[in-house]
């Protein structure tokens, strides 16, 4: 563990004067642009969330514990209600299909948390778009850098979207209540208490994960609306004696939390998925897709397939040994590249309707995981893709690839942004063509916006989808 810096303030201080005190003015047009893409590409998988049964569940426990309407949208059901469970929904649902976004470099998806919070806040006090991206914004860089800072030896056991998502939501939060310095760090600290996620829940194909998420985003809302009314937190929640990264990491360096702060835009960092499973699967998945490409060959063709990965790779999917149903299939190595191999791609419709497929069950059977040193090496800043195939006439053919899709510097336009949120939003049938189009018009404007309002018209009608998707059959 790195000795820091000398400071006059503590780090989890520093931290919490940057969030506080953010304009919008301070941050490049660059950031905010992609801050836009990344709000566009969130909205769109909450939606896809609509009718996944974990999902509606803890919809149907938020709506029975009220109210029964309210100024913050819950974007599956077309109505509304309080902030904190506006905001519990909407990160549950952004989570459940696995297409939210992902900063490599701490392992977290910084969307399925500030967003909810940040929008359920904002349509609460008519917060103008420029407030909203500046919240979400400070959400980021505080909940990557906390991220970060929590190391390797934090996400072999916990989520880090559930940890150090509690803070980010907070700081989006705090940002947009306007809390002081001293607030914000109160806010922190009362976060940083409730900071929890478990990767147990795999093993059992537990319904846990959008349940971290949904935890992190009210848990950090509630937070920073305690902090303005003067409840007092730990002030050195992160790095204390007794604080998360004592409890909850062996390599943590506080040095982390406040790399590049107000320099380096962590947000611009963070990726996009185009795979609908963990992010560990995708630089295999690219690659084992070069391969075939590149080879023409078919997953008949091919007779082994180790896929050369990070340990925290292995530490996470080799928990899944013969999934039981959908969601515990996007963390199998060898299902998402059974998919890739016989259909071409691992999206929702595939992992949907094909993986329990006969070829993929078979081809899932020749995949295994090996820890590859130079890929362990640059994990988690990068996440190389390597490949060594066996082909069924003893070929033995090896592929890398240096930055998955979707990653910054192999990122989505604006226009593959848009194919994939109708891609979203037509699975769940959350929204029709007409209003996939209106919708994609005003969440492209947001930075315009007086002041952040309903997204979707409210519609009872629409609440529910009998037809629609049953992602956990």
């Amino acid at each position: 563990m790195s000795q820091p810096k000398q400071q006059t303030h503590s780090f989890s201080a520093l931290l919490a004067g940057f969030a506080s005190e953010l304009t919008f003015a301070a941050v490049p047009a660059a950031v905010i642009d992609r801050a836009q893409d990344l709000f566009v590409d969130w909205v769109g998988s909450a939606l896809a969330g609509k009718g996944g049964r974990p999902v509606e569940i803890i919809a149907n426990f938020c709506r029975s514990m009220g109210p029964a309407d309210g100024p913050c949208e819950i974007l599956i059901e077309r109505r509304g209600t309080s902030a904190l469970f506006a905001a519990m929904v909407n990160g549950a649902a952004s989570h459940y299909v696995e297409q939210d976004d992902v900063h490599s470099g701490s392992v977290l998806h910084p969307g399925a948390v500030v967003f909810p919070a940040a929008l359920a806040i904002s349509q609460e006090i008519g917060s103008s778009g420029h407030d909203f991206l500046t919240a979400c914004v400070a959400g980021y860089e505080v909940g990557i850098r906390v991220g970060e800072y929590l190391g390797r030896s934090h996400y072999k056991v916990f989520h880090t979207t559930g940890t150090a998502g509690t803070i980010a939501a907070a700081a989006a939060t705090g940002r947009l209540l306007k809390l002081s310095p001293d607030q914000m760090l109160d806010a922190f600290g009362s976060a940083g208490t409730q900071a929890a996620g478990l990767w147990e829940f795999l093993r059992d194909a537990a319904d846990s994960k959008p349940l971290h998420v949904a935890k992190a985003a009210g848990s950090g809302l509630t937070s920073a609306y305690l902090a303005k009314s003067g409840f007092t937190g730990a002030k050195r929640i992160l790095e204390g004696p007794q604080g998360m990264a004592k409890g909850m990491s062996t390599d943590a360096n506080p040095d982390k939390l406040v790399d590049g702060l107000g320099s380096r835009w962590a947000l611009a960092e963070t990726s996009f998925k185009i795979h609908a499973s963990c992010r560990h699967t995708h630089p295999a998945a690219d690659a084992l897709l070069k391969a075939m490409r590149e080879n023409d060959l078919s997953a008949g063709d091919i007779a082994e397939v180790t896929a050369l990965v990070h340990q925290g790779a292995i530490d996470v999917l080799s928990a899944v040994v013969s999934p039981a149903n959908v969601h515990q299939a996007k963390f199998s190595m060898g299902t998402t590249l059974g998919l890739i191999a016989v259909y071409g791609q691992a999206g929702l419709s595939e992992f949907e309707h094909g993986f329990r497929n006969q070829e993929v069950a078979e081809f899932q059977q020749c995949v295994r995981m090996a820890l590859d040193a130079e890929v362990d090496q640059a994990y988690p800043v990068r996440w190389i893709g390597k490949v060594r195939l066996r082909t069924r006439d003893g070929r033995i053919i090896e592929v890398r690839v240096d930055a998955p899709r979707g990653d910054p510097v192999n990122a989505l336009s604006r226009s593959e942004i848009e194919d994939k949120f109708r891609r979203l939003a037509a699975f769940s049938q959350a929204t029709d063509t007409s209003e996939t189009n209106t919708l994609l018009s005003r969440l492209w404007q947001v930075d315009r916006a007086r002041q952040v309002s309903l997204l979707i018209p409210r519609n009872p009608s629409r609440r529910r989808s009998p037809n629609g998707p049953k992602p956990q059959a």
